[in-house]
């Protein structure tokens, strides 16, 4: 009986050390947010060769103002699982046109806790999108309509004349275009 323990021990630890570390997310590219997983098995995966044009038009509020926005991250996931296929982040050209419910994401910190009682969860991820090589925008019609300033915005936005005019122009240029 000690004989069989002693070998079918280490392969049960051996077996959950293996299944543990298939199971903790990766940041390849965007560090710290956005974790994905490897799938061994996936026959379909991004071609690490390619130079991938993406434009993210991100419209979607978030469900709890408390915490980062799912959609906010999913722009880091989006990159990380391409990163993690062995897409160079030099191939990964990402520009994100935020409007509509989404705007308040970009709430800088002081006007967001005005607004929902807390710091911005979401600045963080925005720092680090850019830090990745994200390209980050909001519709000034968007502002507008809010009845929002450049300076009630994180630092790191650009202002863009408007989100559809921001789409018709990397769309021709050849961007892929994600809707979040």
């Amino acid at each position: 009986m000690r004989t069989i323990l002693k070998f079918t021990l280490p392969v049960f630890f051996l077996f959950l050390a293996v299944h543990s570390q298939a199971q903790t997310p990766q940041f390849p590219i965007v560090k710290g947010f956005g974790g994905i997983y490897e799938i061994a098995d996936a026959k379909e995966r991004p071609d690490p060769t390619l130079e991938y044009k993406i434009i993210v038009d991100l419209t979607s509020a978030a469900e709890d103002n408390k915490e980062i926005s799912r959609w906010v991250d999913n722009v880091a996931r989006m990159m990380n699982l391409h990163g993690l296929a062995g897409v160079p982040k030099d191939k990964m050209k990402v520009k994100v046109i935020i409007h509509g419910g989404a705007i308040f994401t970009l709430l800088n910190d002081e006007n967001y806790q005005k607004k929902f009682e807390v710091a911005n969860p979401n600045l963080k991820v925005y720092e680090a999108l850019k830090e990745a090589g994200a390209d980050v925008y909001v519709c000034g019609q968007s502002l507008i309509a809010r009845n929002l300033k450049t300076a009630d915005l994180w630092p790191g936005v650009t202002i863009a004349h408007s989100a559809l005019t921001t789409i018709t122009t990397y769309v021709p240029q050849g961007y892929v275009l994600l809707k979040f």
